[in-house]
């Protein structure tokens, strides 16, 4: 079957069994790869209502069509679980070249079930897959995990997907890591992987994946680095040079950013805060080289070097935009090199830097108000803008050593339980913290945090995520008649995401290239009413995950303060409320579902197609 490698496998690591298993072409066809077909997969083998660490909880790594194949910007791999946070659906994808890796290695995806009674990591070797012990690596960060693997196999370029102790601990921030720093960060995935005592998935292999039309594959990157030096030039520049930190500067002064825990503004943070956490202003400052993942060339990644100061780093990541808005603007921080340090600890210890920062902003909020005293701090004294409070909390929360650092390893809703306080100051969906990005300036946002089926993301696709706050007032904040361009921004997201496009294809790609690029890759032919069904189907693949675990449209939360409930009192947001609801109304009543249930009806499904099942589960054969 071209455009794939034709195999999964399914790995019991409570026996230590293997299943090798073809990927079939209505498989690969209906739903392609990436989240919808782990969605599939976990829907058809993995028991309703079952704990996220219980043994029958499934861990899929996936890659898709893109990835190894010659497609530019197609190097992103996801993995899937049931949340921990949420307790339905949930994936991450990330970048690097371990996607193509996992592919080269003979298996279009992984599948991970069962307890290994000690920990383990998984090797596949062109097609050969063995158990290595892992209780020497438990306990490492990523980069001593790594060298440790790279130096035991002798083989510095194997591909490795790993979590560090903050999967181990079974933390809701644990992402699951790759090449280093690069991280599949949301939603607890890298706890799942912990719970099973997986420490590491490594590959190798150097198959090559026959596509359909490699002539048509060179065509249409030829088409693409054409657009890329025509109509978005200058936005291909400004990311390539500064990557998505760029825009920082822009964001905190828009208010896009979140600012002091979502509760402030602009006018909040000083001239130099605004500024001096951008990538413009740190290049000048650390950057050490260029980083691209894998067919890109775009290239938005920089590896830093902090020479002085109390956090020196030889080698480290430059901080992503969602990075410096939690560390920075959230706790009014302007000190880049507590940024990049605090950036360091999470890439390290394995943590989502999203849901990290936006824990310790929450945190900063509750002590500043007086709910922690500083005893239960653990005599940190985290006030405002406190670069080394900031430090030492991260630094606790890392290492679990102090009372206050292990609470808040769960992330914040979880602190919030635990300490029964606080709940005025969270702002997250459905538990998942919010990204940098406030639905108060991009209204269709709030749709998408609250009612994707893996809430709280700004990678989703939504008319906020579209539009991007960039409407005038009078359009932006009218509730009315949004229902078919978010639906419409939907369709295209999720192929993005399940072909293993990066999503800075947005601009990246021409329009209408990507299923192009599927065409080119596979035998499937997919006309223009075959994508839009392809899109619906992929959507609500994910969403029936959730259905199955019993979760209805009720289910689905977003904290009053970033839909403006009260409004902010100042700056650009000032008075604006969301009207949240009205937006779901919208999505709903465009893509035909039921508005109390969000119930997809049986001509719905029968309309998009590959779907007979939840059929039947939903309405019976």
């Amino acid at each position: 079957m071209n455009g794939y490698a034709g195999k999964m496998l399914f790995v019991n690591l409570t026996d230590k069994t293997c299943e090798v298993r073809e990927l079939t072409e209505d498989l690969a066809k209906n739903f392609v790869g990436g989240p919808s077909l782990g969605a599939k997969i976990l829907y058809d083998e993995m028991p309703a209502n079952t704990d996220a660490f219980a043994p029958e909880s499934m861990l899929g790594i996936i890659g898709g069509p893109t990835n190894g194949t010659g497609p530019l910007m197609g190097g992103r791999y996801t993995v899937v679980s049931k949340s921990p946070v949420t307790g339905g659906w949930n994936d991450a994808n990330s970048g690097g070249n371990f996607g193509p890796k996992l592919r080269k290695s003979g298996f279009d995806a992984v599948f991970f079930k069962g307890i290994s009674e000690t920990p383990v990591y998984l090797f596949i070797d062109n097609g050969e897959v063995s158990f290595r012990d892992a209780t020497h690596l438990w306990g490492k960060t990523t980069i001593e995990t790594e060298n440790a693997i790279y130096v035991e196999l002798g083989d510095p370029k194997v591909g490795i997907a790993l979590i560090g102790p903050a999967g181990e601990r079974l933390s809701n921030m644990a992402a699951i890591m790759n090449d280093t720093h690069r991280a599949a960060g949301r939603g607890g995935a890298g706890a799942v992987m912990g719970s099973k005592r997986l420490k590491a998935l490594v590959c190798r292999g150097d198959l090559k994946i026959e596509v359909r039309g490699k002539d048509e594959v060179v065509a249409l990157n030829k088409e693409t680095m054409e657009w890329e030096k025509g109509p978005v030039a200058e936005v291909v520049k400004v990311f390539s040079a500064w990557g998505t930190g760029s825009l920082y500067e822009d964001s905190t002064i828009s208010a896009d950013a979140g600012i002091k825990n979502w509760g402030g503004a602009p006018g909040d943070l000083t001239e130099k805060a605004k500024e001096i956490l951008s990538s413009q202003a740190m290049d000048k400052m650390y950057k050490k080289k260029k980083f691209a993942c894998n067919a890109c060339p775009v290239g938005c990644g920089a590896i830093y070097e902090i020479k002085d100061g109390p956090w020196k780093l030889e080698d480290t990541g430059r901080p992503e935009y969602e990075t410096s808005g939690n560390f920075g603007s959230m706790l009014l921080n302007d000190d880049p090199e507590s940024v990049n340090y605090c950036n360091f600890l999470c890439n390290e210890y394995g943590f989502d830097t999203i849901s990290f920062g936006a824990t310790v902003a929450w945190a900063m909020e509750c002590y500043n108000t007086g709910l922690f005293t500083l005893e239960e701090m653990g005599g940190i004294d985290l006030k405002w803008g406190d670069r080394d409070a900031i430090v030492a909390m991260s630094e606790a929360i890392c290492r679990a050593s102090t009372e206050m650092g292990k609470i808040l390893g769960g992330a914040s809703r979880a602190a919030a339980r635990h300490y029964n306080r606080g709940f005025d100051f969270l702002v997250d969906a459905s538990g998942i913290e919010i990204p940098q990005h406030d639905s108060r300036r991009s209204p269709g946002l709030a749709r998408t945090y609250q009612y994707d089926p893996t809430p709280g993301r700004h990678v989703k696709g939504g008319l906020g995520f579209l539009a991007h706050g960039n409407e005038p007032p009078e359009q932006k904040y009218s509730f009315k008649d949004t229902g078919k361009r978010d639906v419409d921004a939907v369709i295209d997201l999720e192929i993005t995401n399940c072909a293993g496009f990066c999503q800075l294809s947005d601009f990246g790609l021409p329009p209408g290239i990507k299923v192009r690029y599927l065409n080119a890759l596979t035998d499937f032919d997919y006309s223009d009413e075959d994508a839009v069904n392809l899109g619906l189907r992929l959507f609500t693949m994910r969403h029936a995950f959730n259905l199955r675990e019993g979760m209805r449209r009720r289910d689905f939360k977003i904290s009053d303060r970033i839909v403006g409930k009260p409004p902010l009192k100042a700056g650009p947001l000032e008075n604006v409320t969301i009207d949240h609801e009205q937006l779901g109304d919208n999505f709903y009543s465009e893509i035909g579902w039921d508005l109390q249930t969000a119930l997809p009806p049986r001509e719905f499904l029968e309309k998009v197609g590959g779907l007979d099942f939840v059929i039947d589960d939903l309405y019976g054969a």
